[in-house]
């Protein structure tokens, strides 16, 4: 039998033991995660040490040796994250909704597990844990399998954690990590229709699309963030800058940051200067269209059209002058991805209309794309950000991990 096989029968296995556990007894655990993580953080430091090494002399770009990176004040951040999970609201037995039939039997619709739950994503060992904490906390077996270049990293947290659930009583199945870095075993995941619930890639677009287009099991599709910022006529220049600054540079290389910036013709003459100046202090790289060059100053280069497409994760920003809302709408919805978009306005008709007819998972009227969070939304930790419209849409906290069952309590109705 191979690895990835046996790993999700052992799964099946110790889901069906975690979803007969009580929500004090799931907190327990993830507290005994929350302290084996701080106790054994040499352990994990370790190994991310002896994988920051290899992804330099790999010459791994620098926003993805960011998000590989961990020191002690990041483990005591995942930890912390782990803790605040254990406080937050059991949604399993949950009730949705409930009625008395015409016939007297009680239906209720109630929340349960999904079961088991496997995710593949690239080089963030926090996802490791988060993804851990987050199935443990709704009663779900989770299978990992993350980067080659995380791989010791994400091997120990898991370790650590699947220790700390064995301490508690609870299967060390319950969390597992492919540690074979054979295409073959992503495949075989992929396809393992009937042992996987749900697979939930988090990563680049090539890591979502090959997932979408190859898993036999179901999908939840997440991530590739091609976010924009619309400055409208009614903008306020001292309003909209820190907005786009923020979106685009507090932290470029995660989904939620701004790669698109849009302003409206009519106040491109005034507004875009400033702002262009204003990136480039920034350090951040521009291009444009034609307009946009010409009012750039020099800072501003020609795009391509996959420019217009491209999910940058880096200090590189599009900019387009656009003839108006319609424009505005029509180019977002033509070439972002769903997750994230914002308008900058004080013209309440032109942001609730933004809102109304752009297709995305947050839209957002006067603030930055990077709230959207699952923290930020107060969701606790986030296992990704759905941006597709079945089962979940957003930031997927808890309530995304679980899905529903019918309950009728009858006394001998027959139909």
């Amino acid at each position: 039998m191979s690895e990835v096989r046996e790993l999700a029968l052992r799964a099946r296995d110790a889901s069906r033991v975690l979803a007969r556990t009580s929500s004090a007894v799931r907190d327990q655990a993830l507290l005994a995660m929350a302290a084996a993580l701080m106790e054994r953080a040499d352990l994990v430091l370790a190994a991310n040490l002896l994988d920051m090494q290899a992804a330099r002399e790999g010459g791994t770009p620098a926003p993805l040796l960011d998000r590989l990176m961990l020191d002690e004040t990041r483990v005591a951040a995942i930890a912390e994250s782990i803790v605040c999970l254990a406080r937050e609201s059991d949604p399993i037995g949950e009730v949705v909704s409930g009625r008395r039939m015409p016939n007297g039997i009680e239906l209720e619709q109630v929340r349960v597990p999904l079961g088991v739950v496997a995710m593949i994503y690239e080089a963030r060992p926090n996802v490791t844990a988060d993804a851990a904490a987050l199935c443990v906390k709704t009663a779900n077996a989770v299978i990992l399998r993350g980067g080659s270049i995380a791989l010791r990293s994400c091997v120990a947290i898991t370790e650590v954690l699947a220790d700390a659930l064995a301490g508690v009583g609870l299967p060390r199945d319950c969390i597992q990590y492919v540690t074979s870095t054979d295409r073959a075993a992503t495949d075989e995941l992929m396809s393992l229709h009937g042992l996987i619930d749900v697979l939930i890639p988090r990563g680049g677009a090539g890591l979502i699309r090959t997932v979408v287009e190859n898993a036999k099991v179901p999908v939840i599709e997440t991530g590739v963030g091609n976010c924009h910022i619309y400055v409208h006529t009614g903008a306020d220049l001292a309003m909209a800058l820190p907005i786009i600054i923020n979106a685009k540079c507090q932290r470029p290389g995660v989904c939620n940051a701004a790669e698109s910036l849009l302003v409206d013709a009519a106040v491109a003459a005034e507004m875009l200067p400033p702002i262009v100046r204003a990136l480039a202090e920034a350090g951040v790289a521009m291009v444009g269209d034609e307009r946009a060059v010409e009012l750039g100053g020099g800072a501003v280069t020609a795009a391509t059209e996959a420019d217009w497409g491209a999910e940058f994760l880096d200090l590189k920003m599009s900019v387009k002058v656009v003839a108006g809302i319609d424009e505005a709408i029509t180019h977002i919805n033509r070439y972002g991805t769903q997750h994230s978009e914002a308008i900058v306005t004080g013209d309440y008709a032109a942001g609730q209309r933004f809102v109304d007819e752009v297709d995305a998972a947050a839209v957002y009227v006067n603030a930055s794309t990077r709230f959207t969070d699952g923290a930020e939304f107060g969701l606790g930790a986030e296992i990704g950000i759905s941006t597709q419209k079945l089962h979940a849409r957003g930031p997927m906290g808890l309530v995304a991990l679980t899905s529903t069952k019918f309950i009728g309590r009858g006394n001998g109705q027959v139909r």
